[in-house]
C-alpha cells in the first residue's frame, strides 16, 4: 500500500547524497517535496526533473543558520504548506583525529550541523504539525551513533546525541499523533569521506575499496519503508549495513 502519495515531505541536505536519493524515490511514489540545502542550483536541477508531475520547493537553507531556519519555515508556514513529514537529514563529518589532535573548527561545523541544525529545523516545524495533529520526523543517524571508533569521537558524539534526540523526541510528544523516527546506516558511498577528509580524493576512495558499500538508493528504500508504515506504527529505529560490514570494526573488504 502507497501511504506516502500526496503528502508533503520536507528533506534537509537533499542536493546530493541520502537526501537526493530520498527525493528522487519519495518522488516517485507521489509525493510533493521540499527540498532545502546550501547549494540552491543543485536543488533547482533537481526540482526541474522531479517537478514535472509532482509539486517541489526548492529554498537555500543552511541549517546551521537559525535565522535561515526560522525564515524558511515561516514561509512554509504563511503558504499552508506545513510538511507531512520532516527528513533531518542534513550532516557531515570533518576531519579524523584524536581529540587531543582535534581541530575546533571540524568539532563546530559537525555540532552545528548534525546537532544544532536538527533542533532548529524540528522546533521551527514541530509546534505546527502538532496543531495540525499529523506529522512524522524521520532523522538520519548512523552506526556510529551505536559503536565508537578511533578518532571518530565528536562525530560519534554528534550521531549519539541523535539518538537521544530521537528518544527524547518520542517521549516529549507522547500523547500525539506525531512519529519520531531514526535510520541508522552504517557504510554509504556518498560525499560523507570526501568532505571528512577535506577535499582528499585518494583518501576518500580508499574508504571504500574492496568492498560493496550501501547506495544512497539503499537508504532511501529504508526511509520510504519507514515512512510507509501504518498511522499506528512508528518505526523506532532502523540499523542497515551493507553486507560486508558487521559492525564498525568488522568490516570484510574482500568481497567485491
Amino acid at each position: 500500500m502507497n501511504r506516502i502519495q500526496g503528502r508533503r515531505i520536507l528533506i534537509t541536505g537533499a542536493s546530493a547524497g541520502i537526501g537526493e536519493a530520498c527525493a528522487r524515490l519519495l518522488a516517485e511514489d507521489g509525493a510533493d517535496l521540499v527540498l532545502w540545502a546550501r547549494r540552491l542550483e543543485r536543488l533547482q536541477a533537481l526540482a526541474e526533473e522531479l517537478g514535472r508531475e509532482r509539486e517541489v520547493r526548492v529554498a537555500r537553507v543552511d541549517v546551521r543558520d537559525r535565522a535561515a531556519v526560522e525564515e524558511a519555515a515561516a514561509r512554509l508556514l504563511a503558504d499552508a504548506a506545513v510538511p507531512d513529514v520532516l527528513i533531518n537529514n542534513a550532516g557531515l563529518a570533518s576531519g579524523l583525529a584524536h581529540v587531543q589532535d582535534g581541530d575546533p573548527d571540524d568539532w563546530d561545523r559537525m555540532i552545528d550541523t548534525n546537532v544544532r541544525g536538527l533542533l532548529y529545523v524540528s522546533r521551527a516545524l514541530l509546534p505546527e504539525m502538532i496543531r495540525l495533529g499529523r506529522g512524522h520526523v524521520v532523522n538520519i543517524g548512523s552506526t556510529a551513533g551505536h559503536m565508537v571508533y578511533p578518532k571518530g569521537n565528536v562525530y560519534n558524539a554528534t550521531k549519539y546525541a541523535v539518538r537521544a534526540l530521537t528518544e527524547g523526541m518520542n517521549l516529549d510528544l507522547a500523547g500525539t499523533s506525531i512519529k519520531v523516527s531514526s535510520v541508522d546506516p552504517g557504510l554509504v558511498h556518498t560525499e560523507f569521506s570526501l568532505v571528512r577528509f577535506h577535499g582528499d580524493q585518494d583518501r576518500a576512495d580508499a574508504v571504500y575499496e574492496g568492498f560493496r558499500p550501501l547506495a544512497p538508493a539503499d537508504v532511501a528504500e529504508a526511509v520510504r519503508f519507514v515512512i510507509n508504515s501504518p498511522e499506528h506504527v512508528n518505526v523506532f529505529d532502523l540499523v542497515l549495513l551493507p553486507t560486508a560490514q558487521r559492525n564498525v570494526y568488522v568490516l570484510d573488504r574482500e568481497e567485491a
